[in-house]
């Protein structure tokens, strides 16, 4: 392992990549990655799997064979995403074993275009988790308003969900509310709570980006000031959230019956500004019972140069809350930005999958 990632994990942060794709399973460069740079888990999103499924030939013959069966691009799409998942699950299942599945996770989003229809996701939640078979797969659920019922839902099923696009501490509150109402309907379904396992998706980098756009619009010096750090401070105190609400009563007897945490997950943690530390939505965001999703540049980078120095977020509650206050002073409104961003994020995941559709169809029509 190299010496930073391990530090990373010795400060309590579950490594994950944020990247999954047949020549990345195929090459064994997944279980390298398990190996040599502590990486415990794999998130998707429709993106990734646009980009994966679109280059190179290594889906040339599942869809040539699809193609023949005359599947649409919607059936393609799920075969061959669930399949790479399901692969995925098995290189990990040892770390989930090892772990009680704490760690070994691979995650598989809901169609984006069902972020608005509750009804929809809960039954593709339960789709997704039955075609790729595996107790290691997390089922993605946007933490939409819509989403929060399917969120429940899935869980009290028994299915282990990662609830993603959080951008607000609202949200994140509303969504902990749904992971515990889950866990109370599995328990008194016979449930074995043990079993079922979360993480809670906040995006980081995406929230400085807004910010600091709207701060450089102000241009005061006060203003101009305040630039890069709304993002580590909107995570920071989202686990100051954590942390109250996984001690509460409620978490008690729930925790008593043999419930796991619902961890908070850093997401969106590659810097889109080039000035910026490109570690910084790691090293800055490091403390027990946390993950990271990394996509693999901002991996090499904490391997080759990230300064771990522990936990960088219990003690800065304070100066977090100062700091989304003197935003909010200079004239950003933060409800304004993470409801922007939350329809933005929708609107992203969207387009990557229509785009990815119209490429598999296009694919399917000339193997025809």
């Amino acid at each position: 392992m190299t010496e930073s990632t391990q530090a990373l994990s010795d400060a309590g942060v579950s490594i994950w990549l944020d990247d999954l794709s047949r020549d990345r399973l195929n090459s064994g460069n997944l279980q390298e990655l398990i190996d040599t740079k502590n990486v415990v888990g794999v998130t998707t999103n429709p993106t990734i799997f646009a980009g994966a499924l679109t280059k190179g030939t290594a889906y040339a013959q599942q869809f040539a064979e699809l193609a023949a069966a005359g599947a649409s691009a919607e059936e393609a799409v799920f075969a061959a995403t669930t399949d790479d998942v399901r692969a995925a699950c098995d290189v990990f299942a040892p770390v989930y074993r090892a772990s009680k599945g704490y760690d070994g996770p691979v995650s598989i989003e809901v169609d984006p275009r069902l972020a608005r229809d509750a009804a929809g996701t809960a039954t593709m939640a339960k789709e997704l988790y039955e075609r790729v078979g595996r107790e290691n797969v997390m089922i993605k659920i946007p933490a939409t308003v819509e989403g929060l019922q399917p969120i429940a839902e899935t869980l009290a099923e028994g299915i282990s969900v990662n609830v993603t696009l959080i951008f607000s501490l609202t949200r994140y509150r509303e969504v902990i509310n749904a992971y515990m109402l889950g866990l109370e309907q599995a328990l008194a379904a016979g449930k074995d709570l043990s079993t079922i396992h979360s993480v809670a998706s906040f995006f980081v980098s995406r929230v400085d980006t807004e910010i600091d756009a709207r701060l450089e619009q102000i241009g005061t010096e006060e203003a101009l000031a305040l630039r890069s750090a709304s993002g580590l401070a909107n995570a920071r105190l989202a686990y100051q959230v954590f942390e109250e609400l996984f001690t509460s009563e409620r978490w008690k007897r729930l925790a008593a019956h043999g419930a796991n945490v619902q961890r908070p997950l850093w997401a969106s943690t590659g810097v889109k500004n080039p000035e910026l530390p490109d570690t910084l939505y790691v090293t800055g965001l490091a403390a027990r019972h946390c993950v990271n999703t990394m996509p693999e540049a901002t991996l090499d980078a904490l391997a080759d140069h990230g300064v771990v120095t522990g936990d960088t977020i219990t003690s800065t509650f304070a100066e977090s809350n100062e700091i989304l206050d003197a935003v909010e002073r200079a004239g950003v409104s933060y409800t304004e930005v993470v409801e922007k961003l939350e329809t933005e994020g929708l609107a992203k995941f969207d387009a990557s999958w229509e785009e990815l559709l119209d490429s598999v169809r296009s694919v399917l029509e000339s193997s025809r």
